[in-house]
């Protein structure tokens, strides 16, 4: 079981990585998913999101997240086969959090370098974008 830590990785890198080895086999636990970042113009992100949120009807959707944790998974699961059987067996495998939960304090978390943001400026993390879209956090 690997735990990646999201603070400050490039969510479309990080989320192409993590399908490929779910895709292998392996259970992920991602933590810190407030602090993934798209990068890009922030008002272009906002405005596309926005958009998504109001494609289709509640009743049917499509149903797009504002919560952070739920986006990093949703792209996630844009990258996995999830008409497949192995593609959904590999959906199930992940687990996204917010923050780092009690359980997993003490715990060595793996940081990928190659989804690592070296921009110092065109980016917006999850956690604004969140915001932006409606979500209450704290």
């Amino acid at each position: 079981m690997a735990i990646i830590d999201a603070d400050n990785a490039v969510l479309g890198r990080l989320a192409s990585i993590v399908a490929k080895r779910l895709l292998n086999g392996e259970e992920i636990i991602i933590v810190n998913a407030e602090k993934a970042v798209i990068v890009g113009n922030k008002s272009f992100i906002i405005e596309k999101y926005k958009e998504r949120r109001n494609i289709g009807s509640v009743r049917k959707g499509p149903h797009y997240p504002r919560m952070p944790d739920r986006i990093l998974r949703r792209t996630v699961k844009g990258m996995l086969p999830i008409k497949k059987s192995h593609g959904k067996e590999a959906y199930r495998r992940l687990k996204v959090y917010m923050g780092v939960p009690k359980e997993l304090k003490s715990r060595e978390f793996e940081v990928l370098e190659d989804a690592k943001n070296n921009k110092l400026e065109g980016f917006i993390t999850l956690k604004d974008l969140s915001i932006q879209l409606g979500a209450k956090l704290r």
